[in-house]
C-alpha cells in the first residue's frame, strides 16, 4: 500500500503516515478493546475515495474475521443520524452476542475542509514547507469543526463528545505539481505515454486559488481523466 500511496495519492503526506500506521496496527491486534474508526476530510479532488486505499483496507478486512463498513458524504447526512450508529463503535465486548471489536469504520466528508484550507494558505504564507504540516496543526481543529458545523453530519455528535472517533485524518489541497502529476499517472492509466507538456498545458489552465497567487487547485484531481481528452490530440 505505501507503494501505491506514494505513486498514486499527491500530496498527502498526512493522511498517507497516518491511515498507514493506524490501519497496520490495528491489523496487528489480535484483540483491540474498539473498532478503528477514521474520519477522512478534504475538499472534492484530494483523494479521500483513493480505491486503492479502500481496496488495501478492504483486502486486510476480509483476510480475517473482520468487516469493514464505509460512510460516504457524511456532510449530507441529517444531523444525529450517525449517533445510530455509535453502540457498533464503543467497547463493548458484544452487542446482541456480536463482537464488532474487529471491524473498521471509515467516514468520508468535505465538511472542515475549509479550516484544513486555512491552515495550508497559513503555511504557505508564512514560507513554510507544506511537507512541514503535521496531524497535530489540524486534527483538534478539525474536529471542533464538524462537531459544531449542523451540515458535516457530526453536528454535536456523541461519536465524538464520546471520543470514539481515533483519527480525524485531514487531506490538504493540491498544488500545481499534484494536478500535473495526477496528470501524468492518468494519461499512463489510460494506456497513453505520459506527455509532459500536454499535461502542463491542461493544468494550467485549471482554477486556483487564492486568485491572484493560484496556489491550490480548486478541482484537485477529479476532473483530470475527462479533462485530459480534451488536450489529447
Amino acid at each position: 500500500l505505501q507503494e501505491d500511496l506514494e505513486e498514486k495519492l499527491f500530496g498527502q503526506h498526512v493522511a498517507s503516515r497516518v491511515i498507514l500506521k493506524a490501519v497496520t496496527g490495528f491489523m496487528n491486534s489480535e484483540n483491540p478493546k474498539k473498532p478503528l474508526v477514521l474520519s477522512l476530510h478534504g475538499w472534492t479532488g484530494t483523494g479521500k475515495n483513493f480505491a486503492q486505499l479502500q481496496q488495501w483496507i478492504k483486502g486486510n478486512v476480509t483476510n480475517c474475521p473482520r468487516s469493514m463498513f464505509i460512510f460516504d458524504e457524511m456532510d449530507k447526512m441529517h444531523p444525529g443520524l450517525i449517533d445510530g450508529i455509535k453502540p457498533y463503535l464503543d467497547f463493548y465486548e458484544r452487542l446482541d452476542g456480536v463482537s464488532y471489536r474487529q471491524a473498521i469504520f471509515i467516514f468520508l466528508s468535505n465538511a472542515g475542509g475549509e479550516k484544513i484550507v486555512q491552515v495550508a494558505l497559513d503555511f504557505w504564507t508564512s514560507g513554510r514547507e507544506r511537507e512541514e504540516i503535521e496531524l497535530k496543526d489540524l486534527e483538534m481543529a478539525l474536529s471542533l469543526s464538524v462537531f459544531n458545523n449542523k451540515n458535516s453530519g457530526f453536528w454535536h455528535t456523541s461519536l465524538i463528545d464520546k471520543n470514539l472517533v481515533d483519527f480525524f485524518v485531514p487531506f490538504l489541497p493540491l498544488e500545481f505539481k499534484h494536478v500535473v502529476q495526477c496528470g501524468l499517472a492518468e494519461m499512463a492509466a489510460k494506456g497513453l505515454t505520459p506527455d509532459a507538456a500536454v499535461v502542463d498545458h491542461m493544468a494550467r489552465d485549471m482554477n486556483y486559488f487564492p486568485k491572484d497567487e493560484r496556489v491550490f487547485s480548486m478541482q484537485g484531481c477529479k476532473v483530470i481523466s475527462s479533462r485530459l481528452d480534451f488536450y489529447i490530440d
